[in-house]
């Protein structure tokens, strides 16, 4: 398996657009946990990077699934799967599920902008979301997961797909740990465990910008080279 990629400019790509996207999301989410970062700039910039890196992971989520739909038609029905089964099939309801996920997203980081809301309306308008964005993560990663290596567990080491598949699913529950990590307590008026809030959020930035550069295209001229 190649781990190198280059990235090149070919935004004529589908493929090529999604995984700059998705690295673009991941790069923002990580750099906007990063506790250094926090104390550089103020806190809007801080939550204006966490949402314009919800908007790539949207952006990335709807051309995916728009390319998954479209290997659905071309391929057909797969034998066995029938109706919603299949790779494809699997793949497009993945898609569905994480683009709902990067949705949630969307709110749950433009809610964060707001600096008026008290501890009730945070937990309601941005850890709410956040959770629920979460969880509709780690269902599409199961789903992905799914489609590479079917209802058992699979080790596949020389598989870009396998490696793209395992890296979301990881970065998946880091991100579900760090959503429940940061309820805010009524008590104090802080989250849970703002480290791990942000550990754990960089942790999963990083496992989902990795799983991107995987999902770069071979640069054909590259290879002749």
């Amino acid at each position: 398996m190649r781990w190198r990629r280059r990235l090149g400019w070919d935004p004529g790509r589908g493929t090529w657009r999604v995984a700059v996207l998705f690295m673009v999301g991941s790069l923002l989410f990580a750099i906007g946990s990063f506790p250094v970062y926090g104390m550089l700039v103020s806190a809007s910039t801080v939550g204006l990077t966490f949402f314009v890196g919800s908007i790539a992971f949207t952006m990335a989520a709807a051309g995916q699934f728009a390319e998954a739909v479209a290997d659905r038609r071309r391929v057909g029905p797969e034998s066995g799967g029938g109706g919603s089964g299949g790779a494809t099939g699997l793949a497009v309801w993945a898609g569905v599920v994480q683009l709902l996920g990067t949705l949630l997203f969307n709110l749950s980081t433009g809610d964060a902008l707001r600096d008026n809301l008290d501890v009730a309306e945070v937990n309601r308008l941005v850890w709410a979301p956040d959770v629920y964005g979460s969880v509709a993560f780690l269902v599409a990663s199961a789903l992905a997961w799914t489609a590479v290596c079917g209802p058992r567990w699979c080790r596949r080491p020389d598989d870009p797909d396998w490696w793209m598949a395992a890296l979301n699913a990881l970065g998946s529950v880091f991100f579900m740990v760090s959503a429940v990590a940061a309820l805010t307590l009524p008590t104090t008026g802080q989250a849970l465990n703002l480290a791990l809030v942000n550990s754990a959020t960089v942790a999963g930035a990083l496992c989902f910008l990795v799983g991107a550069w995987l999902l770069l295209p071979d640069d054909d001229r590259a290879a002749r080279t």
